[in-house]
C-alpha cells in the first residue's frame, strides 16, 4: 500500500469512526424513552392514569413521533443530496438535543407529545445524510462493508447506551435524569463531528469512490449534485425493485421498532425482571442485530449481485419461527428462553433491515441520489414503524404479548415473500432465468 493509499484509509476510519459515534448518540437521544418507559408509567399512574391507560397513551405518542420520523425521511432526508451529507447530520443532532431537553423538563401528555415529535422529526435528517457522505468516501465494492460497519452506530451504539441507561436508573436516576445525561453526551460528539467531519474524500485531495455502474441514475450517479428535484425522483419510483425494497422495508421496520420500544415493557411486565434489569436486558436485541449486520454485510460484498436478497430471504424466514415461538412461550417460565430468543430474532430481522436504507440504498443512488433513495425506504418502512407504538400497545393489553408476537411473525413471513420476489427478479436479470 503506498503513502496516499495508506493515507485515505486512515481517513476513512477516522470518518467511519465520526459517523459511527454521532448516530450512537443520536439513539442515546432516542433508546432513552425506550427505557424509561416503565418510570414514565409510573409517574403518570401516580397522577391518577390506571397503568394500562398510560402505556396506551405513550404507545400513541410513541406512533404520532414515528409518523413525524417517516414524515422527516420524505422531506427532510433528501435535502442531503442538495446541501451536502454533513449538514444534515449535525442538524439533526442539535435538534435532538433541544427536543430531549424539553422532554425532561415536560410535567404531562402534552409536552411528551410535542417534545418526542420533534426529537423524532429532526432525527430523521441524520441516517440520510451518513448515507451521502459514506456515497462520497467509500466504492460501490465496499458498500456493504462501510455500511455494516457505521451501521454497529444504531446497533451496538444503542445496546451500551441502554446498559449505561439502566446504570444510571439502577443507580438512583430517574427518567429526568437519564434524558439530560443523554443530550449532554450528544452535544459533547456534536463538537466532534463539526470540528473533524469531512463532506467528501475529495476535499483532501483524493479521488472520487467509483459508483455502482447499475445504479439507477445510470452516468449521472456519479455526480453528487442532483439538478432537479424532478430528476432526482423519477428513476427511482420507476424501479420495481426499489418498491420491492419499501415493502421489506416497511416489514422489518414494525418488527424492528416493536421490539425497540417495546422490550423493556416485556421483560419487566411478563418475564419478571426489575425495572433496570430490563432496561439492561433489552440491549440483547440491538446486540446480536450488530453481530448479524457484521456478517452480512461483509459477506454480502462476496456474494455478488444476488447475495443481500438471498440472505434477507432466508432471515426474514427463520424470523417468523422464532417470533411464533416467542408468542407460544407460557409467562413464568423463566428468564433464559425469552432472552434467547429476542437475542435471535434482533440477530434475524436486523440484517436485512440494515440493508435497505444503507448499502441498497447506496446501490441504487450512487453519490447522485444516495441520501433521497435512502429516505424514502427509510421512510415506507416508518410507516409500518407507526404500528409498533399504538397498535402494538392496543393489541398487548387486549391480546397479551403472545397475540402481538404471533402477528409479528405473520409480518415477517409476508416479509420474507417480497424477499423471495426480490431475489428471483435479480435471479432474471444476473443470469436471465
Amino acid at each position: 500500500m503506498n503513502r496516499t493509499n495508506r493515507r485515505l484509509a486512515v481517513w476513512q476510519g477516522i470518518t467511519i469512526a465520526l459517523l459511527f459515534i454521532g448516530y450512537a448518540g443520536y439513539y442515546l437521544c432516542r433508546s432513552d424513552f425506550s427505557v424509561s418507559l416503565p418510570l414514565i408509567i409510573d409517574e403518570l399512574a401516580r397522577h391518577g392514569m390506571t397503568p394500562a391507560q398510560a402505556k396506551i397513551r405513550l404507545g400513541a405518542v410513541t406512533s404520532i413521533a414515528v409518523l413525524a420520523y417517516a414524515i422527516g425521511k420524505f422531506f427532510l432526508a433528501g435535502i442531503a443530496d442538495f446541501l451536502g451529507g454533513k449538514r444534515n447530520f449535525l442538524i439533526g443532532m442539535v435538534g435532538s438535543i433541544l427536543f430531549t431537553i424539553l422532554f425532561s423538563l415536560g410535567g404531562g401528555l402534552p409536552i411528551f407529545t410535542l417534545a418526542w415529535i420533534g426529537n423524532r422529526l429532526v432525527q430523521s435528517c441524520g441516517w440520510a445524510g451518513m448515507v451521502k457522505i459514506t456515497s462520497r468516501w467509500f466504492s460501490y465494492s465496499s458498500y456493504g462493508a462501510a455500511m455494516a460497519v457505521i451501521s454497529l452506530s444504531y446497533l451496538f451504539g444503542d445496546a451500551a447506551g441502554r446498559q449505561f441507561m439502566g446504570f444510571l436508573i439502577g443507580h438512583g436516576f430517574g427518567w429526568r435524569g437519564v434524558f439530560q445525561v443523554a443530550a449532554g453526551t450528544l452535544f459533547v460528539i456534536f463538537i466532534a463531528n463539526l470540528l473533524l467531519l469531512k463532506e467528501s474524500r475529495a476535499q483532501l485531495g483524493f479521488a472520487e469512490p467509483e459508483v455502482n455502474p447499475l445504479n439507477l441514475f445510470g452516468a449521472e450517479g456519479s455526480d453528487p449534485k442532483p439538478s432537479s428535484l424532478r430528476g432526482l425522483l423519477a428513476p427511482l419510483l420507476r424501479s420495481p425493485a426499489f418498491w420491492i425494497v419499501c415493502a421489506l422495508s416497511l416489514g422489518t421496520t414494525l418488527v424492528r421498532e416493536t421490539f425497540n420500544t417495546w422490550t423493556p415493557t416485556y421483560f419487566n411486565q411478563v418475564v419478571g425482571y426489575s425495572k433496570a434489569e430490563a432496561a439492561g436486558m433489552s440491549a440483547v436485541f440491538p446486540f446480536f442485530g450488530g453481530v448479524a449486520v457484521l456478517l452480512t454485510g461483509f459477506w454480502s460484498d462476496r456474494l455478488g449481485r444476488t447475495g443481500r436478497s438471498a440472505i434477507m430471504f432466508y432471515s426474514l424466514l427463520l424470523c417468523a419461527g422464532a417470533l411464533f415461538a416467542l408468542g407460544s412461550l407460557r409467562a413464568g417460565g423463566g428468564h433464559a428462553v425469552p432472552a434467547f430468543l429476542v437475542g435471535l430474532i434482533g440477530f434475524l430481522v436486523i440484517g436485512p433491515y440494515a440493508y435497505l436504507a444503507g448499502a441498497i440504498a447506496l446501490d441504487f443512488g450512487g453519490k447522485h441520489g444516495s441520501a433521497t433513495s435512502s429516505g424514502i425506504i427509510d421512510g415506507v418502512g416508518y410507516l409500518g414503524g407507526i404500528l409498533a407504538g399504538d397498535a402494538v400497545a392496543r393489541i398487548s393489553v387486549r391480546f397479551g404479548w403472545t397475540g402481538a408476537f404471533l402477528a409479528l411473525a405473520g409480518v415477517a413471513l409476508l416479509s420474507s415473500g417480497a424477499a423471495a420476489m426480490l431475489l428471483m427478479g435479480q435471479r432474471r436479470q444476473v443470469y436471465g432465468d
